[in-house]
């Protein structure tokens, strides 16, 4: 419940409380809050657990889309991106990429014949449309 706020926001809380209403109804209203706390959290399990009754497999599919939105929340794009680019999908689909796209087989790359530099008095060759 209290993941969001630190020990440094509920003190705080209770300093201004202690200012806000003074030493003598603060011990009340700190009972009022728990037992209202109390009661909102009686009526979520109690809404959730009768959902579950009248929905009953259904209730489970329901709530696997939002597991997945809540594992969004950890979700970090260059993490996803890296390991998109960089892992081997192909060896886990037997060759095949998630599209179905199917490499062509990898042959060696003919080798290029470096250019020789000109001799002395040759003129080197000049491209027009490069120019």
């Amino acid at each position: 419940m209290f993941d969001s706020i630190g020990w440094a926001e509920i003190l705080i809380l209770v300093v201004a409380g202690l200012f806000i209403l003074g030493p003598e109804r603060l011990p009340s209203a700190a009972a009022w809050l728990g037992r209202n706390v109390r009661k909102v959290r009686e009526y979520a399990t109690g809404a959730r657990e009768q959902l579950r009754n009248e929905m009953g497999d259904d209730f489970e599919e329901l709530r696997k889309p939002l597991q997945d939105l809540q594992q969004l929340r950890n979700f970090d794009p260059r993490r996803a991106v890296t390991r998109h680019l960089f892992d081997d999908v192909e060896a886990d689909n037997g060759g095949t990429k998630p599209n179905g796209h199917t490499p062509p087989p990898t042959t060696p790359a003919p080798k290029r014949e470096e250019p020789t530099p000109p001799t002395a008095g040759e003129k080197t060759p000049v491209d027009p449309d490069a120019t």
